[in-house]
């Protein structure tokens, strides 16, 4: 077995389409060498579908990281495919309508307390759940979009990407002494399940269309997908709390 994460064991969440990051992460890891697991939530066959779709089909685990039973169980499901984990990959995000759009002053707490539980508790929910299958030399890696300035339309999301933020920063202090890194990839905008969900979006896909140094192809996943697979492979040893850019360099250019 040849590859950048030849021999890894990954877990892989936040697979909805085969046009999402985490599938584009998932089929570059399988290329590279590695063994992946997937997880899934609410229409847990359409995951199973998508999984076939991968070089080798992925074995599906539902997980719904605000359910303490999932998360609790997690292991354990793991350990039916895999005997330990040497990466997990978060890429899971929401928020109720309400909170996006531009409603961010008449977000009710309700539903700003779901987009920070599912969008920014959940990482550090999901690295403790699959602590136990995991060593030194181990890393977690989530998705995020800059959230050093306030975006048009994103809101609360914003927030809760804030709160992702620090959470890696806080994971990577706590973990550092188990020799596990946690670290994010900011990806700019792309056409995702998650990204037309948002009200406006294309406000995003315009200004990075003109202002990206290098360009910015909205519906290609590959480049942030490298991104994770570098971060999670033994290239980095000595990365963490990081947050690597790949977004065409939009974020270097002032406005």
């Amino acid at each position: 077995m040849s590859g950048l994460l030849a021999g890894k064991r990954l877990l892989v969440t936040g697979v909805i389409t085969d046009a999402s990051i985490a599938f584009s992460v998932a089929k570059l890891a399988q290329e590279n060498g590695a063994q992946v697991v997937l997880t899934g939530y609410g229409r847990l066959s359409l995951v199973e579908r998508i999984a076939k779709r991968l070089p080798e089909p992925a074995p599906v685990i539902e997980l719904d990281v605000t359910n303490q039973e999932h998360l609790a169980g997690l292991a354990d499901k793991v350990r039916e495919h895999v005997d330990g984990l040497d990466g997990v990959v978060h890429s899971i995000g929401f928020a109720p309508q309400s909170c996006l759009g531009g409603g961010f002053l008449d977000a009710p707490w309700e539903d700003v307390a779901t987009a920070v539980h599912v969008s920014t508790y959940s990482y550090k929910s999901l690295a403790m759940a699959a602590l136990p299958l995991m060593s030194a030399g181990g890393a977690v890696v989530g998705l995020t979009f800059d959230a050093t300035k306030a975006w048009p339309v994103y809101d609360w999301m914003g927030v809760a990407k804030a709160g992702l933020e620090s959470a890696s920063r806080y994971l990577a202090l706590h973990l550092g002494k188990r020799g596990i890194r946690s670290n994010l990839v900011a990806a700019g905008p792309l056409r995702t399940i998650a990204a037309k969900s948002i009200p406006g979006f294309e406000q995003f896909e315009d200004a990075w269309a003109e202002r990206a140094p290098l360009g910015w192809n909205l519906t290609d996943q590959e480049p942030a997908a490298r991104a994770c697979l570098a971060l999670l492979s033994d290239w980095f040893p000595a990365t963490t709390g990081e947050i690597v850019h790949v977004d065409g360099g939009y974020h270097a250019i002032g406005s």
